[in-house]
């Protein structure tokens, strides 16, 4: 269903915009988190360092398409906000055109040089080949990520976060049941966890593309209005580069801290993994709220309420400090806990390791709350070269923290950690000085809302 953010209590729909994405999100990395569980459990530690050091390199790719997607669904949402409905058609047919060739070139080419991408990030010999076959399965099904995340972003920029979820749902269930008989039932090991993968991604992409174009009476097109648009696509590279561009940016420091990880060998490795699956969904309320909050601003900055906008900061501001003071307590309480679901009890060195990354990590979880709604905020507003530089300081900080650090021996992976936190608190720093200024209220009046205007 369609919603519109241009009136209402902006907490409130905020709120309940976002929480189906929520709800989606969590069961994605749910059955991510079922891949990593069962492997872990039923394969070995080496098999979780496998998929751990594979799944960097997966992310990065993912997220530049996720980018893409980000950056059209905004030009969408601007178009929605100001009634443009032939031009949010139009927007629509160039983007499915242009991300779906770049998704397949992108697929051809990490299939090939799958094995030299793990090399080069250090991955070691004892599992490069289970890595390798993971990655050029999962590369091999691309395309179904690119037309799940490219409808999603679309139903998601008219308002309607529901039914992203459904579907979410579903590749959720194939995947967990996949990954149980697979694994255990006709023990293929690794690949089966790749195999399953692919095929929920494939059911839900398929199921929910179909119904984005045949049940939304707006999205309805003839083929003449299935279109590449010459004048639209300069517009929707700005938006859609520049997003990708602070995904690829945000994935590739994650990418060269895999790298610094996959030096301290198979027992950091797994930890690492494990931790990370904990810590994505601990923080995951705040992610998908700064997405909600990118959909509201961009809707009435499309109708140029700019009162809104400011009223829903300020709500922004304390929803994140609430959900991130909740997320904390839990994960650094159950750290313990958790890394246990991921290895057997008996891998002590791996759970202790986990555990020491959550302490540290998870006491400052409201500073990527922030940070996250400064990426929806500046997306929203126009300013999409703030996310690229907010992202730059924040991983730029880490990355060069997490190889300084670590290499003095005291400190060691602990390093790593600590690197973390200090890149968040740079990045909102900066985020909240440039939103005190005030000039991103400049940029509003330069957003083109009509083609030719």
């Amino acid at each position: 269903m369609v919603v519109d953010m241009k009136t209402g209590n902006p907490t409130k729909l905020m709120l309940r915009f976002a929480f189906p994405m929520l709800m989606g999100n969590i069961f994605q990395q749910l059955y991510n988190m079922v891949d990593s569980i069962v492997v872990g459990r039923f394969i070995g530690k080496d098999a979780l360092a496998a998929v751990g050091s594979s799944f960097s390199l997966m992310n990065f790719i993912t997220l530049v398409i996720i980018g893409l997607c980000i950056g059209s669904s905004i030009v969408i949402s601007l178009y929605f906000g100001a009634e443009d409905y032939d031009n949010l058609k139009r927007t629509i047919s160039t983007s499915f055109i242009f991300m779906l060739l770049l998704t397949i070139f992108i697929s051809a080419i990490t299939l090939i040089f799958a094995e030299k991408l793990l090399i080069l990030i250090q991955t070691p010999d004892e599992i490069l080949a289970d890595s390798t076959t993971y990655l050029r399965i999962i590369f091999g099904g691309l395309i179904f990520i690119f037309l799940y995340n490219g409808s999603a972003a679309l139903l998601r920029a008219l308002g309607d976060s529901k039914t992203p979820l459904y579907f979410l749902i579903l590749a959720s269930i194939i995947n967990i049941v996949l990954d149980l008989l697979f694994v255990i039932k006709f023990n293929m090991g690794v690949p089966g966890v790749a195999y399953a993968t692919v095929i929920a991604q494939a059911t839900s992409s398929i199921l929910c593309i179909i119904y984005t174009f045949i049940k939304i009476p707006m999205l309805k097109m003839s083929k003449e209005e299935f279109i590449f648009d010459k004048k639209l696509f300069p517009t929707i590279m700005k938006y859609s580069l520049l997003s990708c561009m602070q995904q690829s940016i945000m994935s590739f420091g994650m990418v060269m801290v895999q790298g610094i990880v996959n030096t301290f060998g198979a027992d950091v490795i797994a930890a690492y993994t494990a931790a990370v699956k904990v810590d994505s969904l601990a923080y995951l309320p705040v992610q998908d709220f700064g997405n909600a909050f990118s959909t509201y601003v961009a809707q009435n900055v499309g109708a140029k309420r700019i009162d809104r906008v400011k009223t829903g900061f300020k709500a922004a501001v304390r929803i994140i400090i609430v959900f991130c003071t909740i997320s904390s307590i839990i994960i650094i309480s159950l750290s313990g806990f958790f890394m246990k679901i991921f290895v057997d009890p008996t891998e002590t060195m791996v759970i202790q390791t986990g555990i020491d990354y959550l302490s540290v990590v998870g006491m400052f979880y409201v500073l990527i709350g922030f940070l996250f709604m400064f990426y929806g905020f500046y997306r929203g507003v126009g300013s999409l070269h703030m996310s690229v530089i907010l992202t730059i300081i924040s991983l730029g900080t880490r990355v060069l923290l997490a190889y300084i650090l670590s290499s003095i021996p005291s400190i060691g992976a602990k390093g790593i950690w600590w690197s973390i936190p200090i890149g968040w608190i740079l990045a909102d720093i900066t985020g909240f000085v440039v939103y005190g200024g005030g000039k991103w209220q400049q940029n509003i009046g330069n957003i083109r809302y009509k083609q030719g205007d």
